[in-house]
């Protein structure tokens, strides 16, 4: 038995855009905010609060947060990775907060020059600190399903990580394949290990395409009962570790799928499609996701015909 209804998390405004060269205004931002809403989408990752010269696609995120239009209903979060990022986000009001850690040892060394264990402890005054302002706290586990520097990553090295999440409190744990090498099987296996320690409704997915697999993988996630997963609007963010790959799932591929097996997203894929197309032409390119690309051709075609 499939799950009857789906919540999508849009990562775009954040993990999408931040890996972008260009700069992109606050004011865009803010308008894509908007049009997701406005789409159907309840969850939504804003921005991050980490140093501008790390991410400098970032710096704005005062701003953005200022500049939102909030639905009833809908969840902001924001990415503080250390105490200063989560006191700086504080005074704009999100409503999660979101933490992470590498489940490969090689990637957390490489990356932060620290071990996994003492990553995720660093997190632990921020995870209390966030719950006592009555923020929820969700935990992602990056390099879930592979490592760029040590390859293969067992469901061993996941679970080891969500028992360290949970041991400090984080109330969400998603499960991130962040290079896109993850097939079907693979990522059950992965996902089971997440369940032994939290319930169906606080385990999520996080996938990249790099490799085509996405789709199926969220489909494989269905199967167990995970209803919660992370998309981009447009196929926003390119997977660093491999030159000119796709990067996160689009929104828009998956609310497809989604209608396709007659589950409820809550998301008007008309309106998402309008989203997508929105930032897309900030950005002065094409939509990486297919569904819109071939939607946006659908409307071309008609209005073409009609004339």
């Amino acid at each position: 038995m499939l799950p009857q209804r789906v919540t999508l998390v849009e990562v775009g405004p954040r993990d999408g855009l931040q890996n972008e060269k260009q700069a992109v205004e606050a004011a865009s931002k803010v308008e894509l905010v908007h049009r997701l809403q406005s789409a159907g989408l309840r969850e939504i990752e804003v921005t991050s609060f980490v140093s501008p010269k790390w991410v400098p696609q970032m710096a704005d995120n005062a701003e953005v947060m200022a500049g939102l239009q909030r639905q009833d209903g809908v969840r902001y979060s924001v990415l503080t990775p250390n105490l200063k990022g989560l006191e700086a986000a504080l005074p704009t009001r999100p409503d999660e907060i979101v933490v992470f850690g590498a489940a490969s040892e090689a990637f957390s060394q490489r990356n932060i020059n620290c071990s996994i264990e003492e990553s995720i402890e660093r997190f632990r005054p921020v995870v209390a600190q966030a719950q006592a302002q009555g923020l929820k706290v969700r935990g992602a586990i990056s390099c879930a399903l592979g490592c760029p520097y040590q390859g293969e990553v067992s469901p061993d090295e996941v679970e080891r990580v969500v028992r360290l999440m949970k041991g400090i409190g984080v109330d969400h744990v998603g499960v991130a394949d962040t290079i896109g090498v993850g097939t079907p099987r693979r990522v059950q296996a992965a996902m089971e290990r997440a369940l032994r320690h939290y319930p169906l409704a606080e385990v999520s997915g996080h996938f990249h395409d790099t490799y085509g697999q996405a789709l199926a993988n969220i489909y494989a996630c269905l199967e167990l009962g995970v209803h919660t997963f992370d998309t981009s609007v447009a196929g926003l963010g390119g997977c660093p570790y491999a030159k000119g790959a796709t990067g996160n799932v689009a929104t828009e591929d998956v609310v497809f799928l989604l209608q396709g097996l007659g589950i409820d997203s809550g998301v008007d894929l008309d309106r998402l499609v309008d989203a997508a197309h929105y930032i897309s032409g900030v950005l002065g390119r094409k939509p990486v996701s297919r569904v819109s690309n071939a939607l946006l051709a659908k409307r071309t075609s008609s209005v073409a015909e009609a004339a």
